[in-house]
């Protein structure tokens, strides 16, 4: 007898995943926040080894290792543990703040494109290409800050090249853990996602201990028990937020959703990372927020989806969203402005393609003019009166 298994899911993600991812979002953002709190006690390796050794204990030893090869779980941990937490801690402490390493982790979601395609053949359709691209842009407003024109707001000198290499390595890093993610789901469907990110959590701990003997000068000191003794209280709140709440939470939430849907589809919601991230930045560490930085803040939404537009305005009553493909990339105007326009939730729609070749002679001027008013005019006429 043979069993049919099912793919993941093609479309839009269901309301409970939805809110799953938005949680995800929630959780990390506020990570950056606790890793700055946590370097300030511990090196970037002996925060690494803490952060997995509490993320693996005690879980390890009351959940059954997951139904997937052992190599799985070790190319999880190494990716996800080392590699993307190892050069992201380096980075926040050389030279790197929470804020903006919550907006360059982002790139995960570009690499993971990449890699989705070469490795999974996960090609990207259309609208979600132009999502990418429209996310790449606000990636930029969000960096602008620390590289535009008159650009720092007593941030500026905070950054180093090094720290923005090492926080980009880390992202690669992140990229690589969802493919992984992915390929364990192609050979073993149906694996417990949460059991799967408890055992491999359990993986950095002696590589991260290990890089700490060989490359920390006092490493030796937390053989102590007094060295332990004396870490404030504030320091371990982070080892454990780090630990049980971002990564066996977070993570055991994400890759759920890896399981079930396509990697590139799933990506694309981390670019609401940078938001809580910038956010907690400001209010709890005193980092510099520039307007480049807050119109990023706006949610960027392909009007190819009118039903996410909704989806998402139900969640974001009051946010204003910048809503491009309306026109001739197959946007609906109408529907567009009845998912997203609300009372005190402004809308701001694009559409720049059907006006710029409205006509290839003489007349283009007046063919531009005649096709921006009629867009204008189904704009107006789906506001609600």
């Amino acid at each position: 007898m043979t069993a049919q298994v099912q793919g993941p899911a093609a479309g839009a993600l269901r309301a409970r995943d939805l809110l799953a991812a938005l949680a995800v979002v929630i959780l990390w953002g506020v990570n950056f926040v606790a890793m700055k709190w946590g370097l300030r006690s511990f090196s970037p390796f002996q925060l690494g080894a803490a952060r997995y050794l509490c993320a693996a204990l005690p879980l390890v030893l009351l959940v059954r290792p997951p139904r997937v090869h052992w190599r799985w779980v070790l190319m999880f941990g190494l990716f996800q543990g080392v590699g993307q937490f190892g050069f992201l801690f380096i980075g926040l402490q050389v030279g790197m703040t929470a804020g903006l390493a919550s907006v360059l982790l982002q790139t995960q979601v570009f690499f993971t494109a990449l890699f989705g395609f070469a490795m999974l053949r996960e090609r990207p359709g259309p609208p979600l290409r132009w999502g990418l691209a429209l996310a790449a842009l606000g990636l930029v407003c969000f960096a602008m800050n620390y590289v535009g024109p008159g650009s720092g707001v007593g941030v500026a000198a905070a950054t180093t090249l090094g720290g923005l290499l090492l926080t980009l390595c880390g992202a690669a890093m992140w990229a690589s853990s969802n493919i992984v993610a992915r390929l364990a789901q192609q050979q073993s469907p149906g694996y417990d996602p949460l059991a799967f990110v408890i055992w491999s959590s359990a993986v950095p701990v002696l590589p991260f201990v290990a890089l700490s003997a060989m490359f920390d000068p006092d490493a030796a000191r937390w053989l102590q028990w007094q060295t332990l003794a004396n870490v404030p209280l504030l320091a371990w709140g982070s080892v454990a937020y780090l630990g049980w709440v971002a990564t066996i939470v977070g993570y055991g939430l994400w890759t759920n959703l890896l399981q079930r849907y396509p990697a590139n589809r799933v990506a694309p919601f981390s670019l609401g990372v940078p938001v809580v991230g910038l956010t907690t930045g400001w209010l709890v560490l005193g980092e510099g927020v520039a307007p480049w930085q807050w119109a990023g803040i706006a949610l960027v939404v392909g009007a190819t989806y009118p039903q996410e537009i909704e989806r998402v305005r139900s969640i974001a009553p009051t946010l204003p969203l910048l809503i491009p493909g309306v026109g001739a990339q197959g946007g609906d105007a109408a529907a567009t402005v009845r998912a997203g326009l609300r009372e005190g939730g402004p809308i701001i729609v694009n559409s720049s393609r059907s006006i710029l070749y409205a006509s290839k002679g003489d007349d283009f001027a007046a063919a531009a003019r005649t096709e921006a008013q009629r867009t204008r005019a189904v704009l107006e006429a789906a506001r609600p009166r």
